[in-house]
Protein backbone atom coordinates (compact mmCIF):
# COMPACT_ATOMS: atom_id res chain seq x y z
CA UNK A 1 0.00 0.00 0.00
CA UNK A 2 1.46 3.45 -1.15
CA UNK A 3 1.32 6.56 1.22
CA UNK A 4 -0.93 7.90 -0.97
CA UNK A 5 -3.55 5.71 -0.32
CA UNK A 6 -3.37 5.81 3.80
CA UNK A 7 -6.42 7.78 5.32
CA UNK A 8 -5.37 9.65 8.64
CA UNK A 9 -8.07 11.52 10.81
CA UNK A 10 -7.77 15.04 12.57
CA UNK A 11 -4.88 13.69 14.50
CA UNK A 12 -2.93 12.34 12.47
CA UNK A 13 -3.86 8.61 13.10
CA UNK A 14 -3.81 5.93 10.49
CA UNK A 15 -7.65 5.04 9.75
CA UNK A 16 -7.56 1.21 9.94
CA UNK A 17 -10.07 -0.77 7.60
CA UNK A 18 -12.78 -2.92 8.66
CA UNK A 19 -10.69 -6.25 7.55
CA UNK A 20 -7.53 -4.80 9.04
CA UNK A 21 -9.25 -3.99 12.03
CA UNK A 22 -10.47 -8.27 12.19
CA UNK A 23 -6.66 -8.92 10.77
CA UNK A 24 -5.15 -6.82 14.40
CA UNK A 25 -7.91 -8.36 16.63
CA UNK A 26 -7.28 -12.04 15.47
CA UNK A 27 -3.53 -10.85 16.56
CA UNK A 28 -4.13 -10.57 20.31
CA UNK A 29 -5.48 -12.28 22.96
CA UNK A 30 -6.75 -9.77 25.28
CA UNK A 31 -9.26 -6.65 24.86
CA UNK A 32 -11.81 -4.95 27.13
CA UNK A 33 -15.65 -5.44 27.01
CA UNK A 34 -17.44 -2.38 28.45
CA UNK A 35 -20.69 -3.17 29.42
CA UNK A 36 -23.21 -1.29 32.04
CA UNK A 37 -23.58 -2.48 35.75
CA UNK A 38 -26.03 -1.52 37.72
CA UNK A 39 -26.23 1.56 35.21
CA UNK A 40 -23.09 2.03 35.75
CA UNK A 41 -19.99 1.78 32.79
CA UNK A 42 -17.60 -1.77 33.94
CA UNK A 43 -14.48 -2.51 32.28
CA UNK A 44 -13.57 -6.08 32.29
CA UNK A 45 -10.39 -7.55 30.46
CA UNK A 46 -11.18 -11.00 28.51
CA UNK A 47 -9.16 -13.33 26.93
CA UNK A 48 -11.44 -13.63 23.21
CA UNK A 49 -10.81 -14.84 19.63
CA UNK A 50 -12.58 -14.25 16.75
CA UNK A 51 -15.53 -16.30 14.99
CA UNK A 52 -15.82 -15.46 11.48
CA UNK A 53 -16.47 -11.21 12.45
CA UNK A 54 -17.74 -11.93 16.38
CA UNK A 55 -15.78 -11.79 19.33
CA UNK A 56 -15.93 -14.94 21.57
CA UNK A 57 -15.43 -15.17 25.17
CA UNK A 58 -16.31 -17.17 28.17
CA UNK A 59 -17.89 -15.75 30.71
CA UNK A 60 -19.44 -16.74 34.66
CA UNK A 61 -22.60 -16.53 35.89
CA UNK A 62 -21.76 -12.44 37.12
CA UNK A 63 -22.39 -9.07 35.15
CA UNK A 64 -21.28 -9.89 32.32
CA UNK A 65 -23.72 -13.02 31.07
CA UNK A 66 -26.55 -11.01 32.77
CA UNK A 67 -25.35 -8.18 29.89
CA UNK A 68 -25.23 -10.92 27.43
CA UNK A 69 -28.95 -12.34 28.03
CA UNK A 70 -30.25 -8.58 28.28
CA UNK A 71 -29.07 -8.41 24.88
CA UNK A 72 -27.35 -5.16 26.10
CA UNK A 73 -24.97 -2.91 23.05
CA UNK A 74 -21.65 -2.96 24.63
CA UNK A 75 -18.01 -1.80 23.28
CA UNK A 76 -15.17 -3.97 23.02
CA UNK A 77 -11.59 -2.69 22.86
CA UNK A 78 -8.09 -4.16 21.79
CA UNK A 79 -4.70 -2.87 21.15
CA UNK A 80 -0.63 -3.56 20.90
CA UNK A 81 1.68 -0.70 21.36
CA UNK A 82 5.49 -0.63 21.21
CA UNK A 83 6.54 1.74 23.88
CA UNK A 84 10.08 1.57 22.56
CA UNK A 85 9.19 3.09 19.01
CA UNK A 86 5.67 4.59 20.14
CA UNK A 87 3.89 3.36 17.86
CA UNK A 88 0.59 0.94 17.84
CA UNK A 89 -2.86 0.52 16.97
CA UNK A 90 -6.83 0.44 18.99
CA UNK A 91 -9.62 -1.32 17.52
CA UNK A 92 -12.94 -0.56 19.05
CA UNK A 93 -16.21 -2.82 18.43
CA UNK A 94 -20.13 -1.56 19.05
CA UNK A 95 -22.46 -4.30 19.02
CA UNK A 96 -25.17 -6.06 21.26
CA UNK A 97 -24.09 -9.09 23.35
CA UNK A 98 -25.43 -12.01 23.62
CA UNK A 99 -25.37 -15.63 24.99
CA UNK A 100 -24.26 -18.26 22.83
CA UNK A 101 -26.81 -21.49 22.45
CA UNK A 102 -25.47 -24.80 24.03
CA UNK A 103 -25.17 -26.20 20.59
CA UNK A 104 -23.67 -23.56 18.76
CA UNK A 105 -21.50 -23.41 22.50
CA UNK A 106 -20.57 -26.90 21.95
CA UNK A 107 -19.09 -26.58 18.12
CA UNK A 108 -17.26 -23.56 18.92
CA UNK A 109 -15.56 -25.30 21.96
CA UNK A 110 -14.39 -28.02 18.95
CA UNK A 111 -13.40 -25.46 16.52
CA UNK A 112 -11.59 -22.72 18.75
CA UNK A 113 -9.16 -22.65 21.17
CA UNK A 114 -10.97 -20.75 23.76
CA UNK A 115 -10.92 -21.13 27.38
CA UNK A 116 -10.83 -18.93 30.32
CA UNK A 117 -8.07 -18.18 31.76
CA UNK A 118 -9.44 -18.35 35.35
CA UNK A 119 -11.26 -21.36 36.83
CA UNK A 120 -15.02 -20.93 36.90
CA UNK A 121 -18.03 -23.39 37.08
CA UNK A 122 -20.16 -23.78 34.31
CA UNK A 123 -18.28 -21.44 31.82
CA UNK A 124 -20.26 -20.10 29.34
CA UNK A 125 -19.98 -18.28 25.92
CA UNK A 126 -21.13 -14.89 25.21
CA UNK A 127 -20.75 -13.51 21.73
CA UNK A 128 -20.47 -9.68 20.82
CA UNK A 129 -21.78 -9.10 17.05
CA UNK A 130 -19.43 -6.36 15.83
CA UNK A 131 -22.03 -3.59 14.18
CA UNK A 132 -19.49 -1.17 13.94
CA UNK A 133 -15.76 -1.31 14.21
CA UNK A 134 -13.09 1.45 14.05
CA UNK A 135 -9.45 1.17 13.98
CA UNK A 136 -6.68 4.04 14.46
CA UNK A 137 -2.95 3.47 13.91
CA UNK A 138 0.07 5.17 15.36
CA UNK A 139 2.57 5.19 12.93
CA UNK A 140 6.26 6.54 12.53
CA UNK A 141 6.64 9.86 12.28
CA UNK A 142 8.10 9.95 9.30
CA UNK A 143 4.99 8.41 7.49
CA UNK A 144 2.41 11.04 8.83
CA UNK A 145 0.67 13.40 6.93
CA UNK A 146 1.54 17.36 7.65
CA UNK A 147 0.19 19.68 8.88
CA UNK A 148 -1.40 22.53 6.66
Amino acid sequence: MTAATHRFDHSRLEIVSRAECLRLLRSVPLGRLVYTAGGLPAIRLVNFLLDADTIVFSSGQGDKFRAAERGDVVAFEADDVDLDRHIGWTVTAIGHLSVVSPDEAAELRRTLPLHSWLPMEDPQLVRVGMESVHGRRLVPWGKRPREG
